[in-house]
């Protein structure tokens, strides 16, 4: 399968790489097993200002970085500089963070001394995906090079040059060449990286089938995982809510990164009696987006990363149609233009218990449900295999209380917009995923958590 960078605006190939071959991921395998016998005796003072470093270069060379992100996988460019300031915040997050983390902890025994210790696993394989190519990749990186840990990278094939770009940064940081490496292969290589003793564990961000292959290759060799799959995020408003801040965060949450982001809101579930009106102002901003070039500043929509994703989309929304959903805007994609262009659309009036209502649509596509009551709301809300972030708006404490209590789901946003945050975990249930990353929690996914017991 190729690995090219191939514009989403506008269809040109701009660089063709050639994947490695077998003697080469081995010899990379070889080079990072070697390196982590020597890179876990290394100090946390050492790796923290390496991340520091890492950080800073981030921020220096933010303008240049966001450019290959956009022009790889299509994200507005203040959007891709955005994330490139977000990797650097968590660089500098956990340089700061880990040595508390992973510090010793007593516990009263009795013996004359026990504690718990945090050790480094060794090489972790990290299969990451296009959509936040820079975000997702140091979220997993950050953590893992402080633990004591080393990376492969086996980005997602239409985002090579960001592959290779992280890998520069990092090792010009002061990380050894073999802490952290990128392997330019395509997917069905993964299971023979799972399957080599020398790889201890792996993290997925991905698409559910590619999370149950990785899972299932883990599982025959007994090795940790960590996944962070799909999602179909409802964002409830109900009536007491603010409905114009609602709406305008509503707007941000379905858009953001093009709509291609697995804690994007998707599912709009909104109280009766303010739906009508909900809708109206909805519609007012979908219908206010610039859809252009990624790279100029007005722009508030690019294309989708590729025809592939963009056929999908389209074809879950003519089955979304065909089930009875009617389309208040949008609908069809942008084909008097070149790229992957697809406009803001709102579909609404979808059987709630239809299939099309129990996919994740990813792209700038929001499917609006009306419920009558807070219990509708929160049944609808559970009414999907997904479970990985809902955002609910309401002024009702009690409200709240029950929302924060029974949506199913990793993340609960209370009038705001599901995030992901360096100092919060982040992560699924359900077909969502399990494990978690960022915080203290994604520092000890890819440890050792030793029992020490002297007498």
């Amino acid at each position: 399968m190729a690995i090219a960078t191939i514009n989403p605006a506008s269809g040109e190939t701009l660089k063709i790489f050639e994947p490695l071959n077998d003697a080469e991921i081995a010899s990379k395998l070889n080079l990072a097993d070697q390196t982590f016998a020597q890179y876990r005796q290394t100090s946390f003072s050492e790796r923290s200002q390496w991340l520091k470093t890492a950080a800073t270069i981030l921020q220096q060379e933010k303008a240049d970085l966001a450019k290959t992100m956009t022009l790889e996988m299509g994200k507005p460019y203040q959007a891709s500089m955005s994330e490139v300031e977000k990797c650097a915040l968590v660089c500098q997050y956990y340089a700061e963070q880990a040595p508390s983390f992973l510090a010793d902890v007593p516990v009263t025994t009795d013996a004359s001394q026990s504690f718990v210790c945090y050790q480094p696993l060794g090489v972790i394989l990290a299969v990451m995906p296009w959509n936040f190519p820079f975000w997702q990749v140091f979220r997993f990186a950050a953590p893992a090079l402080m633990a004591g840990n080393v990376g492969l990278l086996k980005h997602a094939s239409n985002v090579p040059q960001c592959a290779l770009a992280i890998e520069d940064i990092i090792h010009r940081a002061g990380f050894p060449p073999g802490a952290f490496q990128t392997l330019l292969i395509g997917a069905a290589k993964v299971a023979d990286l799972m399957a080599d003793d020398r790889v201890k564990a792996a993290t997925l961000t991905g698409s559910e089938p590619a999370g149950a292959s990785l899972a299932a290759a883990a599982g025959q060799q007994i090795k940790k995982t960590v996944l962070e799959l799909g999602g179909s995020d409802p964002f409830i408003v109900l009536e007491t809510a603010d409905l114009e801040t609602a709406v305008a965060n509503a707007t941000t949450a379905r858009m953001l990164n093009n709509g291609q982001s697995c804690i994007a809101a998707k599912r709009f579930i909104i109280a009766e009696a303010i739906a009508t009106e909900f809708e109206k102002l909805l519609l007012d901003k979908f219908l206010a987006l610039k859809v252009g070039d990624p790279m100029h500043p007005d722009t508030d929509l690019g294309p989708l990363a590729t025809p592939g994703i963009l056929e999908d989309l389209d074809q879950q929304v003519q089955t979304a149609i065909k089930s009875g959903g009617k389309v208040l805007t949008g609908g069809h994609p942008l084909s008097e233009r070149p790229g992957n262009f697809y406009p803001p659309t709102i579909i609404t009036d979808i059987p709630p218990d239809s299939a099309i209502a129990q996919e994740e649509f990813f792209g700038p596509v929001a499917l609006l449900f009306r419920v009558p009551d807070i219990d509708a709301a929160i049944q609808l809300a559970n009414a999907t295999p997904f479970g990985l972030g809902a955002s609910a708006w309401t002024n009702n404490h009690q409200e709240r209380r029950r929302l924060i209590t029974e949506i199913e789901a990793g993340a609960v946003f209370i009038n705001g917009m599901v995030k992901s945050d360096p100092r919060l975990p982040f992560g699924g249930i359900k077909r969502s995923g399990y494990g978690r990353e960022l915080s203290i929690q994604g520092i000890h996914e890819f440890v050792n958590v030793k029992t020490v017991w002297v007498k």
